[in-house]
């Protein structure tokens, strides 16, 4: 037992975190590969190799992991960046429509938790509306946001952030609730004798407690964002974008660009994720509230 708490101490974190993520990523291929395997049918005239003959089926039910990597390597860097068929094109005009969400649902989300903070009627009569908001399927509500943005001459980037704010505004406002909630009432009872202000005790102490929960909250709002602006981009008839790719994919048949196109999101959350993380571990005053 000494032995293995030494093993973690002496371990960096990183390097665990990449250890487990490594392992859960093996299991979930193994499972892929055996289910590939047993959904696609075999085919006429096998190819020979150590690889299953059926897992390089050209319209496979159940793509296998290689078919898949070797699509998604395609997508990416098998065309020039400007191709409209190149899938980094796409994952650009998609994270234009998801930055310009996130922007907005942070905007909203801190100031509906400072309101809802600062009045128990709001605590009593929004909050529950904000909860409700997210049992409300985001394929419904995009068409309506799209009709209404649009009659009022809004076209283009705005409705598809407007949906992708729907989404991603929910995590900011509950971890900034709690967190502009976490200071304790003594210490807030103490700024009251010294006769703060409720700006002051916002700015010294609500604001500070708060920092811990908010780059957590932003970081599930980034990936809700993403989600949001690729949904964003079905109803608007998009011609660029993630979503518009994974329509074509799914009115032509096309499984591998659905597929490919689905690990491009993937790795655009990702990789959105990790720079929040960055950021983050970059600001000193953020750590030292921690």
């Amino acid at each position: 037992m000494n032995n293995v708490m030494t093993f973690r101490h002496t371990v960096p974190g990183w390097l665990r975190q990449a250890a487990s993520i490594a392992v859960i990523l093996c299991i979930v291929l193994a499972i892929w590969s055996v289910a590939a395997t047993l959904a696609n049918p075999a085919p006429s005239d096998p190819e020979p190799g150590w690889l299953p003959a059926n897992w390089w089926n050209d319209r496979p039910i159940l793509p296998s992991p290689p078919q898949v990597a070797v699509a998604t390597w395609n997508g990416l860097f098998g065309y020039p960046v400007s191709s409209p068929r190149s899938l980094i094109f796409h994952a650009g005009v998609t994270l234009e429509a998801a930055l310009a969400g996130f922007a907005l649902a942070t905007i909203i989300g801190i100031a509906l938790a400072t309101a809802i903070v600062h009045s128990r009627l709001l605590d009593k009569g929004l909050l529950p509306w904000v909860i409700v908001s997210q049992s409300i399927p985001v394929l419904a509500t995009a068409p309506m946001i799209v009709v209404v943005l649009g009659n009022a001459g809004f076209t283009g980037l705005l409705p598809k952030a407007v949906i992708s704010a729907s989404l991603a505004f929910f995590p900011v406002t509950i971890g900034m609730c709690k967190g502009l909630r976490a200071a304790g009432s003594a210490q807030i009872e103490l700024l009251h004798t010294y006769n703060a202000s409720g700006s002051q005790i916002f700015r010294k102490l609500r604001w500070p407690a708060a920092i811990p929960y908010l780059f957590p909250a932003l970081k599930v709002a980034m990936a809700l964002a993403i989600t949001g602006a690729i949904v964003g981009e079905l109803p608007t008839g998009a011609q660029a974008g993630l979503g518009a790719r994974l329509l074509i994919a799914s009115y032509n048949g096309l499984m591998l660009l659905m597929w490919a196109t689905l690990v491009v999101a993937s790795l655009t959350a990702g990789l959105s994720v990790g720079v929040l993380t960055l950021i983050e571990r970059a600001l000193p005053r953020f750590r030292a509230s921690q």
